[in-house]
């Protein structure tokens, strides 16, 4: 079967997407579980036992509750220095006060990662730690099935009432007596989402006829995504949320009986970067605020204290015991011991032996040799001293050895509880390591096909045969079949935990069976080929001599070097570090090979025309063996110093040696834009300046002139039509970012006027679809009707500018200045570099790859999911749709990778005097270079498993990676559309 290089290389890569997906779906793995939630309800342990015959202890029921009312306010992103920090005492005077002089406990919660909203809500209630994939369905939530607090409750007859983030409604269906959500996904709306909890509170506060009060506010969450933590509008929102706090305090004091006191708890599901998004690791994304406020506790006294550290896991264990609830089955948390410092002893013990006993018992149904746990031996040691202490007591003891025997045995069974935590925390990590295997086979199959297929794939045609008849009906393909097969069952019938692909219909399982075969069998054919080939005499000796330039050299050990760094934590963090080096030293090299082109070559032409005279045509000859695009008159290195004077004449030779310079000082200047990765991150940045709000003129300015440069940019290759939808969108641009109060118009004096801007973000939309199809237009024109190269161009840059439209829409007005050196330096290196240098298409592939690659990091993203900016996401809708939301984040975050690849199409396309097998070698260039490092990451990954840092720093680049190699599959598919059959003109 002959395939073009294109088709070959869409086809590999959606074969790498299916090996991504289930080694993403078998590496991230299952929290630690204990029995389904139906089973979960059994008797209470009851005291340890004292020693000696006919002592019985007869407490063997769940303690009472310790609270009455319980009023939970999770605060969306609410940082732990919002609240004890100085924005806490500027804004949140009434809650620092009961903070430092009222009757509370004042805690740092540390959450860990992700931190988005849904795990986050899971571990408040479950005391569990999420897995990590739930970061991904953190968009559309699931029930959950899990043992809980919230069902817990419900099932011992307390009434629950929820106002707030509708996530808790599709997490605890029919667990709420009352409730009214809010989506979460409209962060343009700062008043809405908290007016609308709010607007409950006066007359709930007022009933008598609940137990439970859960209040999750959420505009503070979407200022710090639409605007960052330090925008003037976070004060006002905490003043806002102080009130509430104040009123809720008050009403809860005014209506307590002399029985039981109430409690009010505040928290955060998570905290918020320092550019106001969150899911990753840092400081401000982990600790957030957890105050416990009740006339229970004794009223504090003497210096104020720094808050301590528990973890957010611990408020399920703690919430339960305060409620009379039993302590949810998978459960990781320790009971937060200050809560409950004011019962008497027998009670503080009888809290901490349930709160042991339910992690020892979680820690035996995950752990077989859990008799060994140092946890669980301190937990029986400890159990064993509360059994004599309880016999003591039982025998009326009340001497002061009673008491500090009791504090003894609080200590041990405290130590306890921190050692089977730790323990328990660690098994998060139950990998599915049959689906990483075959998802693992799939991916380095797919590679060895892309890389033993590279000579003829990059040859002057661009199209080779592959021999599937020969490996699909041989009896190899078979035999691997049937063993892989055999290996599938005895794998799935003696697997101790539920495996995904396992779990698989037969005939799925069988088809990836014959997807392994089929690829491995096609890896030993292309061996074959090649050893067959070596065999024969070389005919031509040019080629064989063809040397490496330095850009060639550059290019392999480049690629070499990234893959390699990706087994460093530290290099992920900073591998922004890694393509700002790249692209700085290709620059280099660039200028080098111009300088040579320009003077050297001139001075070694006269010498040596005659020999090139004679070369040309056996360069000609040679070109069906070459392993690069050959332009009009030839690609080798002769050819080019023959055509070089040509190209560089008068002031373009000098604009021409100083691309390379102004490239540089570009990119210096995107640097300084966004700091990104961990180390520098927290640095000011000129973005940061730009977006405060004393400098809203300069920002504008800047947006303003942003804008037109983008117009000048692009519309040179329009047609009149899309010229004239280009200039009112980003007008239509401008306008929308004025609407929301980012930037304003000359005649305006303030940004008061603020709103949505749904209509002027809709209105530019039109733009973006109507440019878009009128490049598709010219692009099916030109694919069905005529064979016409021009009309083929201008589509194509047609809908590269609508995608630029688009860009600017979603792009924050200090980005702005990133798209339009995109622009610059691709219109400078395809003019005054490329073209003169005339590089073949793998190099020029190469350097689209490194430079759309650097243009993500400039954009401010790193490999943390906090930079991810799901704001773009909502820009122009009025409510979640999830879809599109999808889709512009994605397009947001990987819009410079994108931008390069189009762009890369566009060129090629565009080049008349290039071989027509320049698409199609592009294509395969490009599929190398995403297969290359994805399949060396995740092999890299499995061994890294363990690492300290596997959930903050490695996990979040394999996402990242997955996701583009999906996204590399459509663009990939897109060049194969575009690669026309180029066989009449080879």
């Amino acid at each position: 079967m002959r395939l073009r290089s294109g088709v070959f290389a869409a086809s590999c890569l959606l074969v790498e997407a299916l090996g991504v997906a289930l080694f993403l779906r078998g590496f991230f793995p299952v929290a630690v579980r204990s029995l389904p939630r139906r089973e979960a309800r059994g008797d209470p342990p009851a005291e340890p036992a004292p020693p000696g015959p006919g002592m019985v202890s007869n407490w063997t029921k769940i303690p009472p509750p310790l609270f009455k009312k319980v009023v939970l306010v999770l605060i969306d992103a609410l940082r732990d220095d919002f609240v004890f920090g100085s924005k806490g005492k500027q804004f949140m005077p009434y809650t620092t006060q009961v903070v430092e002089k009222g009757t509370s406990y004042s805690f740092i919660a540390e959450a860990k990662p992700p931190t988005v909203t849904m795990p986050r809500i899971k571990a408040l209630m479950t005391g569990s730690i999420p897995g990590f994939i739930d970061v991904i369905v953190n968009l559309n939530s699931p029930a959950l099935l899990d043992d809980n607090l919230i069902w817990q409750a419900k099932t011992t007859g307390k009434r629950i009432i929820f106002y707030g983030d509708d996530t808790w409604v599709k997490l605890f269906p029919k667990h709420f007596v009352e409730h009214d959500g809010t989506t979460s996904f409209f962060v343009s709306d700062f008043t809405e989402v908290d007016d609308n909890v709010t607007r409950h509170l006066d007359r709930v506060l007022k009933r008598e006829d609940w137990d439970l009060l859960i209040l999750h506010y959420l505009g503070l969450d979407h200022i710090g995504h639409m605007t960052g933590p330090n925008s003037p509008l976070v004060g006002p929102k905490l003043r806002e949320m102080d009130n509430i706090l104040k009123k809720i305090h008050i009403s809860l004091l005014s209506k307590e009986e002399a029985s039981l006191p109430n409690l009010l708890v505040v928290c955060g599901d998570h905290g918020m970067s320092e550019t106001g998004s969150h899911g990753g690791s840092s400081e401000g994304e982990v600790h957030t605020p957890l105050l416990f406020i009740s006339s229970a506790f004794e009223k504090r006294s003497g210096p104020l204290t720094q808050p301590g550290l528990v973890q957010q896991t611990d408020l399920a264990s703690t919430l339960a015991v305060g409620l009379g609830l039993p302590i949810s089955r998978n459960s990781v948390g320790n009971l937060i011991l200050p809560v409950v410092g004011g019962k008497t002893m027998r009670e503080q013990l009888r809290f901490v032996h349930l709160n042991g006993f339910q992690l020892s018992r979680l820690l035996q149904e995950n752990t077989p040799a859990y008799e060994k746990d140092p946890g669980y031996e301190h937990f029986k040691i400890a159990e064993k001293s509360h059994g004599n202490w309880i016999k003591l007591y039982l025998e009326g003891n009340n001497s002061e050895i009673l008491l500090n025997l009791g504090k003894k045995v609080l200590k041990q069974y405290l130590e306890a509880l921190k050692t089977l935590s730790s323990s328990l925390s660690k098994q998060v990590a139950q990998y599915d390591m049959y689906s990483m295997m075959v998802g693992t086979v799939i991916i380095m199959e797919v590679l060895l096909l892309l890389l033993l297929s590279i000579p003829k794939a990059l040859s002057s045609r661009a199209e080779f045969e592959v021999p599937l008849s020969p490996p699909l009906f041989s009896l190899l393909f078979y035999l691997m079949c049937l063993m892989l097969c055999a290996v599938h069952v005895i794998v799935c019938t003696s697997a101790e935990s539920l495996c995904y692909f396992c779990s698989m219909s037969w005939l799925t399982a069988v088809g990836v069976m014959m997807l392994i075969s089929a690829l491995m069998c096609g890896i030993l054919s292309a061996i074959a080929k090649i050893f067959e080939n070596s065999r024969l005499p070389l005919k031509n000796l040019v080629v064989s001599s063809s040397s490496w330039s330095e850009i060639d050299v550059l290019i392999l050990a480049g690629t070499i070097g990234h893959v390699l760094s990706l087994g460093a934590s530290s290099f992920i963090e900073e591998e922004h570090q890694t393509w700002y080096f790249l692209i700085n030293t290709l620059c280099l090299v660039l200028c080098q090979e111009l300088c040579r082109n320009n003077f050297l070559l001139k001075e070694w032409e006269p010498h040596h025309s005659t020999t090139m005279k004679q070369n040309f045509d056996s360069v000609g000859e040679a070109s069906e063996c070459k392993n690069i695009d050959i332009p009009a008159a030839g690609n080798s290195k002769l050819s080019k110093a023959t055509s070089s004077a040509e190209f560089i004449k008068g002031s373009d030779k000098w604009i021409s040696l100083a691309s390379p310079w102004i490239i540089l000082i570009c990119c210096r200047l995107l640097r300084s834009l966004n700091q990104t990765g961990v180390q520098w991150a927290h640095r000011s940045d000129f973005g940061h300046w730009l977006t405060s709000s004393e400098h809203k003129s300069e920002l504008s300015f800047l947006a303003a002139v942003s804008l037109l440069m983008i117009l000048f940019l692009v519309q040179r290759r329009c047609s009149l039509v899309s010229k004239i939808a280009m200039a009112l969108g980003l007008l239509g641009v401008y306008s929308y970012r004025a609407a929301i109060g980012n930037v304003i118009f000359p005649w305006q004096h303030d940004s008061k006027d603020i709103s949505k801007g749904i209509t002027e973000a809709r209105f530019v939309y039109v733009f973006v679809l109507g440019i878009v199809f009128t490049g598709t237009k010219d692009l099916l024109k030109s694919q069905v009707i005529s064979a016409d190269s021009s009309v083929k161009s201008t589509g194509l840059w047609e809908v590269y500018s609508g995608l630029v439209l688009l860009a600017a829409l979603l792009f924050r007005p200090h980005n702005l200045p990133v798209l339009v050196f995109c622009l610059l330096i691709q219109t400078m290196m395809t003019k005054y570099i490329w073209r003169p240098l005339k590089c073949d298409a793998a190099q020029i592939t190469v350097m689209h790859y490194w430079f759309g690659q650097a243009f993500f990091y400039f954009q401010g993203n790193s490999n943390g999911i906090a930079t991810v900016d799901i704001s773009a996401g909502f820009v122009g809708l009025e409510s979640y749709v999830e879809i599109p939301a999808i889709f512009l984040t994605a397009f947001a975050t990987y819009t410079g990778p994108l931008l390069w690849a189009i762009h890369l199409l566009c060129y090629l396309s565009s080049e008349v005097n290039r071989n027509s097998a320049a698409v199609g070698h592009g294509c395969f260039c490009y599929a190398v270079l995403r297969s290359v490092p994805v399949a060396i990451y995740i092999v890299l990954v499995t061994g890294l498993r363990y690492h300290l840092f596997i959930w903050s720093v490695f996990s979040p680049k394999l996402l990242y990676e997955g996701v583009h190699v999906f996204i590399t599959a459509a663009v990939c598919l897109f060049f194969m559309a575009m690669d026309q059959k180029h066989s009449q003109k080879v």
